[in-house]
């Protein structure tokens, strides 16, 4: 007489509880991706067909914010005034040899504005590279 076993294992494998996980798993990081705000400032540069390679240690950026005001960062940190500039220029490059400024200002952007960021450096004896985009 032959005994029969009744249980068979079944040796198949069902990958469909993977695949969910992974699909939600993109579609999470897709959506926040999406909702990443980068730090950076949209500034339209002048163009020229000089770029150096200095490397600067930190950078200043002016943006227009319309009806003659203006609006100062120094490392993407909003400092207020042209003031603040310098303290914060002063706080950062202390103590530096060969402090290098790299000065990114938007097209819009009156030189009177770009100019007292000249004499901050001039005064502080700070060397500044005036930033700008390849024609």
């Amino acid at each position: 007489m032959a005994i029969k076993h009744g249980s068979k294992v079944d040796k198949s494998f069902s990958a469909s509880s993977m695949t969910d996980l992974m699909f939600l798993l993109l579609l999470f990081l897709l959506i926040a991706t999406t909702l990443i705000n980068p730090n950076a400032l949209k500034l339209m540069l002048p163009k020229s067909s000089n770029q150096l390679k200095d490397k600067a240690m930190t950078t200043v950026s002016v943006q227009d914010a319309g009806h003659g005001k203006y609006r100062y960062y120094v490392e993407l940190q909003d400092v207020g005034s042209i003031g603040g500039v310098e303290r914060a220029l002063k706080a950062r490059l202390d103590g530096q040899k060969d402090a290098t400024v790299s000065l990114h200002c938007d097209k819009t952007v009156a030189v009177d504005e770009v100019v007292k960021v000249m004499n901050i450096a001039k005064d502080n004896n700070y060397k500044l590279i005036l930033a700008t985009s390849p024609k």
